[in-house]
């Protein structure tokens, strides 16, 4: 016995010095670079494969192969990856979401090469470097690791690594040479897993799919190390393969047989489970680029020639016809990647692991073999297993709520990973496995016809989740998390409403193409395929579904038609120029078009000169235009005819000049192009107040006092030159509010309503022993508006943030009129009442001004669709900036966009984080005018800022905090008046 123990501990020293040897090379590479490198394992392979090319195909000496294949070769990969594939994102400042995307490519890309050069089977015969006695692989680990550490800790370059993990910006800046320490972080990195893979190849089976996944496992050594900790990585490699290696002594009888067989052998894969299920996630960015996700614009007749190429196999016969079953299939199954990752913006590495499921349970239920259910025919069993299957997607769907980037992309991973390891490769489950074709459809042509139906059906589902509401509210979740969730999108379920319907489509797709095969086939589910998949669809446009048709067809024609690889290969490529391109290879071939046409641009005859002359007139005198807020003014007798905008997207002063330079028609200006005095500026104020947006043809609200000429009496609101904006280029012009003498603004009350609204008892916070909030207290009252103010560190998010729902306070209350909302998350406030803005911008760049408007109208605490064009029309929306995407908008526009959201469900509490960031004085006061409007109407209004002038000129109270606490408090100018006498300074 104790002969046998001892035997097993050396074996399993042996598998957890190869698995300590991979967490070494992953924490080097994450430490130096940021990145997961999800290609480790593939380079491992590469490297076991061109070791046994020079040694048993060509016959080079062992020791001279092995010199070259890791000291030359394995370096030099990574060297190259790293200046090819994640320099360029690096420069770029790209998160890690994206080098996810390219390390995820550059995996399927050396898979797709491997078996392009070697074939896609197995080989037994790679030369054993290192003997099987495990003290040779566990010193050379020891070495490693023990080298490793004493470099990062007592040398120069160990001090500059932990300078770039530290800050890399900051390094550069302190005269380090960041490229030059990624560069030795990669090649480090690539040296180990060469290491690993020749070390593994003589024991496992050497393939281009099984030694890189076979690799991938044990990433758990170093998640569970925190991707920091080398000696945490070597102890816990170590002690996973004891442990493996000790479970084979065990041989219960019964059911637990091969439950226990099953977790001898892949213990790995538990400790990956439960490394990125249970532990803290790594990574918190968002989960895919924007680009890789944006809406992709269908060129016109793209579905006609779409539904024409379906329909060409209908002609087929034999192998052809056989083949072209596969890929609506295919497609239904990469239909759910763009459910889960076009719509909602969620990575999933893992949806092979539920369309292997979706055929497994068809087969079984088909068959009479599933538990509990009598046998079934065979379009009846794949209804069922879709049924059975879609809750499964809570599985990846539940991580998913808390998780995002990185740690999402391991959870989903290991998810299919325990899937296919536990559940298709026993035995038990997929032993003699036959699954045949429903009655009346046996033959692949009436089998294709059934497969276009249902692959009609999933497009349509898909479709449906991109319109409407539930489609607006998956987009306002992919663009921006946090923004939806002020908006009032319930994030959490919708999550998990995106995986269950990608689980759902992945479980349809899995069933017909177990059907098209005839049998349940595991290989065809295996993890790789997940990651093949994933690549594929993201580069071919990961909101579109045409681009997962067009990813199906080129996976399976390619499979078929040429070697296997091919369209790995290919796919793998395209995913890697997400690196060099940030649009992905759309714009790569948008780039390369470019070059390619003449520069030469086009002249016009004097004929054609004379012709666009007599068809582009001068506009009449009459005619208005619309200008930016603020911008310039309307002489006071001008007309109220109908507005000309100008032309979005062109060049010039917006609202300043017509052709050729002359001011436009309507604007009264004086020298060198200035406002004369007694105009009125516009600006999103001129269209009132809330109560007045409907007022026909803008009339002032009774009691607003106006001079000659338009200009407001004493006492009122200025609206003179000092507060317009500069001039603005013609996106401005697009989407400015219309011009015209609007309302004047009633000065804001004096003092504060009766009544709480929203109230903060006691507030503390701290974060690992920092005190961040210390008992404050803060009251908001209907129709007042209430600052904050303090210097960086003070407090102020932390407090905005208890109260929009953000952050839980460890003690204290926040009530809601007579309600506890202490414990309410961000979107159950706002459905509340309590609405925010955001001091970064939160608005959807995918969505269209008017969708970003209508989220808020659809989620808000009144669902009123007629919210959206008073609030447009308030805040100057209600143009044709409207249909226009809200990306690439100026900045002051999507700072009307995001608050003309936040008002377009009703809020009776307004919180607004930094509002006048990025804004101009212009700018500026035309939202204080609308933000003093709001007030006048009743809303409580919360103001975090550090304009000293705009709290001045807006808040009834103001509240000064510093380290945590306010430590001043009461009428706005008395405070702001009395901020030399206090110990603190205050940011202006």
């Amino acid at each position: 016995m104790a002969s046998l123990t001892y035997d097993l501990t050396l074996a399993g020293l042996s598998v957890g010095s190869a698995a300590a040897l991979t967490g070494i090379g992953l924490i080097v590479t994450h430490r130096a670079t940021g990145v997961l490198n999800f290609a480790h394992g593939a380079i491992a392979m590469v490297c076991a494969y061109l070791l046994r090319q020079l040694a048993v195909e060509w016959d080079w000496p062992l020791p001279l192969a092995a010199a070259l294949t890791l000291l030359v070769v394995a370096p030099g990969i990574g060297l190259a990856l790293e200046r090819f594939v994640f320099r360029p994102l690096s420069v770029l400042g790209s998160d890690p979401a994206q080098t996810l995307v390219a390390s995820i490519g550059v995996f399927v890309l050396l898979v797709g090469g491997a078996a392009l050069i070697w074939g896609p089977g197995a080989h037994s015969d790679a030369p054993t470097l290192v003997s099987a006695d495990p003290w040779g692989q566990l010193a050379v680990t020891l070495v490693l690791a023990v080298g490793v550490g004493a470099m990062t800790r007592w040398t120069r370059f160990g001090r500059e690594l932990r300078a770039v993990v530290d800050d890399r910006s900051l390094a550069v800046l302190g005269g380090i040479d960041a490229d030059r320490v990624a560069a030795a972080g990669w090649a480090f990195g690539s040296f180990t897993a060469g290491l690993t893979g020749v070390l593994l190849a003589p024991y496992v089976r050497l393939d281009p799919y099984g030694l890189p996944l076979l690799v991938m496992e044990v990433v758990a050594v170093a998640v569970a190390a925190r991707m920091r900790s080398l000696p945490v990585a070597v102890v816990v490699a170590l002690g996973i393969g004891v442990a493996q290696s000790q479970l084979t002594r065990f041989h219960p009888s019964g059911w637990r047989e091969p439950l226990v067989q099953a977790l001898g052998a892949n213990l790995f894969v538990v400790a990956l489970l439960i490394a990125a299920l249970v532990l803290p996630g790594t990574g918190a960015r968002d989960a895919l680029p924007r680009t890789a996700t944006a809406r992709v614009a269908t060129p016109p007749g793209a579905w006609i020639v779409a539904v024409v190429l379906f329909l060409i196999p209908l002609g087929f016969a034999g192998r052809d016809l056989h083949t072209s079953v596969q890929v609506p299939a295919l497609g239904v199954v990469l239909l759910s990647l763009v459910v889960v990752t076009g719509r909602g913006g969620q990575i999933s590495l893992g949806q092979a692991a539920y369309a292997g499921l979706g055929a497994l349970f068809t087969a079984l239920l088909a068959a009479g073999r599933f538990p509990g259910l009598p046998e079934l025919p065979e379009l009846a069993a794949l209804v069922v297993a879709v049924l059975l299957v879609a809750p499964l997607g809570l599985l990846t769907g539940w991580p998913a709520i808390s998780r995002h980037g990185l740690a999402l992309a391991l959870a989903t991973f290991a998810v299919g990973v325990g899937v296919s390891r536990f559940v298709f490769a026993q035995p038990y489950a997929t032993a003699g496995l036959t699954l045949g074709r429903p009655a009346g459809f046996e033959n692949d042509r009436t089998y294709y016809v059934l497969e276009l139906g249902l692959l009609a059906g999933a497009l349509l589902a898909a479709h449906a989740l991109r319109r409407g509401r539930t489609g607006r509210a998956l987009a306002a979740m992919r663009d921006h998390e946090a923004g939806a969730s002020a908006a009032g999108v319930h994030v959490p379920a919708l999550k998990l409403t995106a995986f269950v319907a990608g689980a759902a489509l992945a479980a349809l797709g899995g069933g017909m193409l177990g059907m098209g095969l005839r049998a349940f086939d595991p290989a065809a589910y295996d993890p790789v395929r997940g990651l093949l998949w994933f690549a594929a669809i993201v580069v071919l446009g990961a909101d579109s579904v045409l681009g997962a048709l067009a990813a199906a067809a080129l996976l399976v024609g390619l499979d078929a038609g040429t070697r296997g690889g091919v369209a790995a290969a290919l796919i793998g490529l395209l995913a890697v120029l997400v690196g060099r391109f940030p649009g992905g290879p759309y714009e790569a071939l948008r780039l390369a078009a470019s070059r390619l046409r003449l520069r030469r641009e086009a002249a016009l005859t004097p004929l054609g000169a004379g012709v666009r002359k007599r068809l582009r007139p001068k506009p009449p005198a009459s005619r208005r235009v619309r200008v930016a807020a603020g911008a310039t003014g309307v002489s006071a007798g001008a007309p109220e005819s109908a507005e000309a905008p100008g032309p979005a997207g062109g060049g010039g002063p917006a609202g300043a000049s017509g052709p050729g330079g002359t001011p436009r028609q309507g604007t009264t200006q004086g020298p060198g192009g200035t406002r004369k005095p007694g105009t009125t500026p516009a600006g999103p104020a001129a269209a009132g107040s809330p109560a007045e947006a409907g007022r026909p043809g803008g009339t002032p609200r009774p009691g607003t006092a106006h001079g000659p000429g338009g200009t407001p009496e004493p006492g009122t609101t200025p609206a003179g030159p000092e507060h317009a904006a500069p001039d603005r280029n013609a996106a401005y012009e697009s989407a400015g509010p219309p011009t015209g003498r609007g309302p004047a603004l009633p000065p804001k009350p004096r003092g504060a309503p009766a009544g709480r609204l929203l109230r903060a008892r006691g507030l503390r916070v701290t974060y690992g022993g920092f005190i961040a909030l210390d008992g404050v207290d803060l009251e908001l009252r209907p129709g007042a508006v209430t600052a904050v103010v303090g210097p960086n560190g003070a407090g102020k998010s932390t407090l905005f943030h208890c109260l929009a729902g953000t952050v839980r306070p460890d003690a204290g209350r926040v009530t809601f009129g007579e309600s506890d909302v202490t414990r309410l998350p961000a979107h159950a406030r706002t459905r509340l009442g309590v609405a925010r803005t955001f001091q970064q911008l939160a608005v959807f760049p995918t969505l269209t001004v008017a969708e970003n408007v209508r989220v808020g109208a659809e989620q808000g605490r009144v669902v009123d669709p007629g919210a959206v064009e008073r609030v447009s029309r308030l805040l100057g929306l209600d143009g044709a900036v409207r249909a226009l995407p809200a990306a690439g908008l100026p900045t002051g526009t999507l700072r009307r966009v995001e608050l003309a959201r936040a008002l377009a469900g009703s809020p009776r509490v307004l919180l607004l984080d930094e509002p006048a960031a990025g804004l101009d004085t212009g700018e500026v006061a035309a939202l204080a005018r609308v933000l003093r409007a709001l007030a006048a109407d009743g809303m409580a209004l919360l103001v975090v800022e550090h304009d000293l002038d705009l709290v001045a000129d807006l808040a009834h109270t103001v509240h000064v905090m510093t380290a945590g606490r306010i430590v001043a408090s009461g009428p706005t100018r008395h405070v702001l008046d009395s901020l030399d006498g206090l110990d603190t300074a205050v940011e202006p």
